[in-house]
């Protein structure tokens, strides 16, 4: 071997060197990132399990709203924030404020659990304030026989299926009830006459009624 070719072999052994040591730089540092990105890809997140019990809700023009949203994952809460005109949801999930359109919108919550947040989907029906009465408030009975009324109102809204609260249970006759339906059941234990406070509502439209029970 020449002293021209020995000069030449070492020269590129040099050069080889050199481009492993980038090659193995570039490696090195690119690896880490590579790898953190493919971990934080694969770290499972909490879900927000089912979302919520219920997220459709009826309201009236003008009618201040007192409803709350109930997340199915438990510690859940929610980033405030307005969701229609003049309805607001705070961190609870409580739905406050006073409707002041008629219509219906499509609004989006932001809900987390965990380390876990989505935007949850409502649906809120602002319905026109139409004026409803109840349709039966005084029930008669005989002791020892199945009771059967129902309260049931007339007007309001159409299609809106009013609720109804007794306030106070204990004014109730002892094996008589008031269901969520309006429906008087039961087979009453004595006979009296008992005066049952009842709070009907309709699409957030309530008012407070007195049932009477006359029980022979």
């Amino acid at each position: 071997m020449t002293m021209r070719q020995w000069w030449v072999f070492l020269l590129a052994g040099l050069a080889m060197c050199g481009l492993s040591a980038a090659v193995s730089a570039t490696v090195f540092a690119t690896v880490p990132s590579l790898t953190m990105t493919l971990v934080s890809r694969q770290v499972p997140l909490d879900p927000v399990d089912g979302s919520l019990v219920e997220d459709t809700f009826y309201v009236t023009r003008g009618i201040e709203v007192r409803q709350r949203l109930l997340p199915t994952a438990k510690g859940a809460t929610f980033r405030p924030a307005y969701l229609a005109v003049g309805i607001k949801v705070d961190r609870s999930g409580r739905l406050y404020g006073t409707p002041q359109r008629s219509g219906t919108y499509l609004a989006a919550v932001r809900m987390c659990a965990g380390q876990t947040c989505r935007d949850q989907r409502l649906t809120l029906v602002v319905l026109a304030n139409v004026p409803w009465e109840p349709r039966s408030l005084t029930f008669p009975g005989r002791a020892g026989t199945p009771l059967s009324g129902e309260i049931g109102i007339n007007g309001g809204p159409e299609g809106v299926i009013p609720t109804f609260t007794v306030t106070d249970r204990a004014k109730l006759p002892r094996a008589v009830t008031i269901g969520p339906d309006g429906h008087v059941g039961g087979v009453p234990a004595a006979p009296g006459v008992s005066e049952v406070p009842v709070r009907i509502c309709v699409a957030g439209n309530c008012a407070g009624v007195v049932v009477r029970l006359i029980i022979a």
